[in-house]
């Protein structure tokens, strides 16, 4: 059976990166079994820094007339798990979730991971991972699902800005500079993230709402640097509206002094 199969390939796994996983095939069903109520990292993206592991947990409901026997989930990206460009990421206990019984016919489950920088992520599997998973019940039904949820695994940003000079006459130039890095998975460093649009905003001393005064793009290496002229007091940013593979971040508000 493909379920003997896929327990030997995956129990007791910690990361199954070289190793084999189970073969991925269109979703399979015997009997009453359901996987449902899938949440990754309690329903935010997973964001990963240059160095420092993340734990990612996923909960999930079994349900089956005869009550769950078992159940497992496992991290990929890729288009199937078979073809994952970092290999699979199991359980980082034993292998298996961890399911407590609600009632009869149903279990909540959980099955705990571990994201590394270098190890299971380079920079191109930033984006969309799935879940692939597996579930039985104890009069031997069971399910399999090859993607039963979707979710985003992003390289942190960080973002800085400087306006100058400080304090500035009311009309005159003020230069606001900046950088939008993100984290390299292969290096262990942050690194400039290249031809992004950012938005510099304003917000005058007397207030809590920030302007978007224009929006510019970072240059080779991340740099940013435009001009405004001197108006009222207050705090310029920059703000980065974020992509698939990173997150979005906004700069602390930098103060200047308008005479």
């Amino acid at each position: 059976m493909r379920i003997r199969a896929t327990v030997a390939a995956v129990t007791g796994a910690l990361a199954l990166t070289a190793l084999a996983v189970p073969a991925a095939h269109a979703d399979e069903v015997e009997g009453d079994t359901k996987i449902s109520n899938v949440v990754v990292n309690g329903g935010k993206s997973v964001v990963v820094g240059a160095t420092t592991a993340k734990k990612v947990t996923v909960t999930f409901t079994v349900t089956d007339n005869s009550g769950a026997d078992w159940a497992q989930a496992i991290l990929f990206h890729g288009s199937t798990i078979d073809e994952s460009d970092t290999g699979a990421v199991a359980d980082s206990s034993d292998g298996r979730a961890k399911c407590t019984k609600v009632n009869a016919t149903t279990s909540n489950c959980t099955s705990a991971f571990t994201l590394e920088p270098g190890y299971n992520l380079i920079n191109a599997s930033a984006g969309t991972w799935k879940v692939w998973a597996i579930a039985a019940a104890k009069d031997a039904d069971f399910v399999q699902k090859d993607n039963v949820k979707s979710f985003k695994v992003q390289r942190a940003s960080k973002l800085t800005v400087n306006a100058s000079p400080e304090p500035v006459k009311k009309g005159k130039t003020i230069t606001v500079t900046g950088k939008l890095s993100r984290a390299n998975w292969e290096t262990g460093k942050y690194a400039g993230y290249t031809g992004q649009s950012v938005k510099l905003q304003f917000r005058k001393k007397s207030s809590s709402t920030y302007t978007t005064l224009k929006t510019i793009k970072t240059n080779s290496t991340g740099n940013l640097s435009t001009t405004v002229k001197a108006g009222v007091d207050g705090y310029y940013r920059y703000a980065f509206a974020g992509t698939s593979t990173t997150p979005a971040i906004n700069a602390a508000g930098d103060f200047v002094d308008v005479k």
